[in-house]
């Protein structure tokens, strides 16, 4: 029988930012639960990373950091190189969106949309990304190996619909998705494309992970709207990404990089 090592990854040393959310912790806990090393970075640590911390204590390391902070990031890198090793795997993870509850000044019209929403979007999602690449991207090149996997949305894609938001229209709210998001995820794709060929000689791979929603008790109205436009008929589970994820880590796409992943349902196949 082939003993197939193609999806081994027990070597590799995880960085995943947005590691309190709902998918950075699922991504954490996929490859713990594999034999991998995971440092966590977040602003602080959720109870689901306290969880992590306590079933594996040996190979889960949280790091407070501020993925806009460049000298932040630098000093998880030291605290990770010390207690694990070189980090071998990039997990951009970390985003802000603002979802169907968000403050009626957030969802207005575009030409009303907030200057602050704009730039605290765009610092956390886009700068966040860059700045984590060109910290630990670096010790990956250094070392000579690597894989950054840089999470995006079908919002980068195409248009938000906003029909999916009718029925707060109905009653009486303004609102709209709002841009910052899709503009943050639109660039996060150029800068996989960019690094891709910039570290290409480096032995490390740079790929984006695209993505559709993710079932998390949203209102039954949104749901049902949402649920009418996609093809599969639901909303992704928190850990259906997951597979995804290693997959780009793994020595299984050792001959991908640049490339966008798309695992949405169907949402952009229509």
């Amino acid at each position: 029988m082939l003993q197939d090592n193609l999806f081994d990854i027990r070597q590799e040393v995880v960085v995943a930012t947005g590691v309190s959310g709902q998918l950075g912790f699922q991504y954490a806990q996929a490859f713990l639960a594999r034999g991998a090393q995971v440092a966590g970075l977040d602003l602080k640590p959720s109870e689901e990373c306290n969880t992590l911390s306590n079933a594996f204590p040996d190979k889960f390391l949280f790091c407070t950091a501020d993925v806009t902070s460049k000298s932040s990031l630098e000093n998880a890198l030291s605290v990770i190189s010390t207690h694990l090793g070189t980090p071998s795997i990039l997990i951009n993870n970390a985003a802000i969106d603002s979802p169907p509850s968000a403050p009626l000044a957030e969802c207005g019209p575009f030409e009303e949309y907030p200057e602050a929403s704009w730039d605290q979007v765009m610092a956390v999602n886009v700068k966040g990304a860059y700045l984590s690449c060109q910290v630990f991207g670096k010790a990956m090149a250094v070392a000579g190996k690597g894989s950054i996997i840089n999470i995006a949305s079908i919002y980068g894609i195409v248009s938000p619909d906003q029909s999916l938001y009718e029925y707060r229209r109905a009653r009486g709210e303004i609102f709209y998705k709002p841009v910052a998001y899709s503009v943050s995820k639109s660039a996060i794709l150029n800068l996989t494309r960019y690094l891709a060929v910039y570290w290409a000689k480096n032995g490390v791979r740079v790929n984006t992970l695209t993505i559709a929603g993710v079932f998390n008790n949203q209102e039954e109205a949104f749901l049902d709207a949402y649920c009418k436009r996609i093809p599969i008929g639901r909303m992704a589970k928190a850990d259906e990404y997951c597979g995804a994820v290693l997959f780009l880590a793994s020595a299984a796409s050792t001959y991908m990089t640049g490339a966008n992943l798309v695992v949405d349902g169907g949402w952009t196949a229509i």
